[in-house]
């Protein structure tokens, strides 16, 4: 698995016994059956084993898609037939899914009360966790800061953070750094780097701008790859000294290894109210099957559970918080190795200097400029 879940180009998929199942077959006896559309994890033997033994009639399949924008269009092309939920990141829900009538609103009732056990920044609760009517469209639960990355034995921590992205312009770090190709997020960043807020139009003389900043950060790049794994490889073999466009995500797998000098950086400020990070938070939502299954809104309790957030948060070889971790019972569960590997420590700090990851306005526009730029 050497690409990224979340990037718009390439990506991992993976699946636990759903191959092609037609729309005919999932319509079939809708309360013994759930087909859940998402990111992997959710996939996972240790989170969908349980549910199956405590629905011991019931068939549960789960595919893991290679985007967002892939997973929405599946249901716009009238897969709203299979699917019972969805999950992808926080953008969508409001943007896109819900306005288009893909997903339903939840039972307030039932689900509002969650909202109580979880952190801080989840409280309130999440906004993006609702439509513009109020109803409630999508549960999160993991989430991560994600900016780039550094071997703190090199580049401390204070320095990459007050650097920010002035750190990929450095003539001092020219073929000390790799770039992590996902290419949405690099996007972001790269307009990030150019000063530029990366969800507003970005026109004339900023397209400009990201034109000259991208150019400038690819050349300087001594190494390109979708690899998470070849590029912790080589932050800690010592052939580079940080890599553009990672984070908690990316870094977690290294430090749960022991290499605990690679770390993710959330950029202190930023040129959009002054912050100069993004995070990514993952929405589950309900999907509006024409058949629904009953089975959705005991599936979207059940993920809640302290031993199943658990599970959700460190499954599939990359380790991420979740937004359930204010419960002590859930907290109960990570022991010290696993919060330093997932950077607890600093993690409502990275937070409060990341900008909600959202739909990128000129991503066309950008994306070719960008994949220009990155051919050279």
């Amino acid at each position: 698995m050497h690409v990224s879940r979340r990037s718009f180009n390439a990506g991992f998929a993976g699946t636990l016994g759903l191959g092609a199942f037609s729309g005919t077959a999932a319509l079939a006896d809708r309360n013994d059956q759930l087909n859940i559309l998402c990111w992997e994890g959710y996939n996972s033997d240790e989170v969908l084993g349980p549910f199956r033994r405590a629905n011991p009639d019931a068939t549960v399949r789960a595919e893991s898609g290679t985007s967002d924008p892939d997973m929405i269009n599946k249901l716009r092309a009238g897969e709203v037939n299979v699917w019972d939920l969805i999950n992808v990141n926080q953008p969508w829900a409001r943007a896109q899914l819900y306005p288009e009538g893909l997903i339903l609103p939840l039972n307030k009732e039932r689900f509002m009360p969650f909202f109580d056990s979880m952190l801080p920044e989840f409280q309130g609760p999440y906004p993006l966790s609702f439509a513009e009517n109020g109803d409630l469209i999508g549960m999160p639960q993991r989430y991560g800061p994600f900016s780039f990355v550094v071997n703190t034995d090199v580049i401390s921590r204070e320095m990459a953070e007050n650097e920010g992205w002035n750190l990929f312009l450095d003539s001092g770090m020219d073929q000390r750094y790799g770039i992590l190709t996902y290419d949405n997020w690099n996007v972001m960043h790269i307009a990030l780097t150019a000063g530029l807020n990366p969800f507003a139009a970005i026109e004339g003389e900023d397209a400009e701008k990201f034109r000259s900043t991208a150019e400038a950060v690819f050349g300087g790049a001594k190494l390109l790859t979708d690899d998470l794994v070849a590029m912790n490889t080589a932050l800690i073999n010592g052939e580079i000294d940080a890599y553009f466009t990672g984070g908690t995500y990316t870094a977690s797998p290294a430090r749960y290894d022991g290499a605990t000098q690679i770390r993710g950086i959330t950029p202190a400020s930023g040129p959009v109210d002054g912050k100069g990070g993004v995070v990514w938070i993952e929405l589950t939502s309900k999907v509006n099957n024409p058949d629904p299954s009953s089975l959705a809104d005991d599936f979207l309790e059940f993920v809640q559970s302290p031993e199943i957030s658990k599970a959700v948060a460190f499954a599939e070889g990359t380790y991420n918080p979740v937004s359930q971790m204010a419960d002590s019972g859930v907290m109960s569960l990570f022991d010290a190795e696993e919060l330093d590997a997932i950077q607890w420590d600093s993690l409502s700090d990275e937070l409060s200097r990341s900008l909600d990851y959202e739909v990128v306005e000129s991503y066309d526009s950008l994306i070719e400029i960008y994949t220009a730029a990155k051919r050279g």
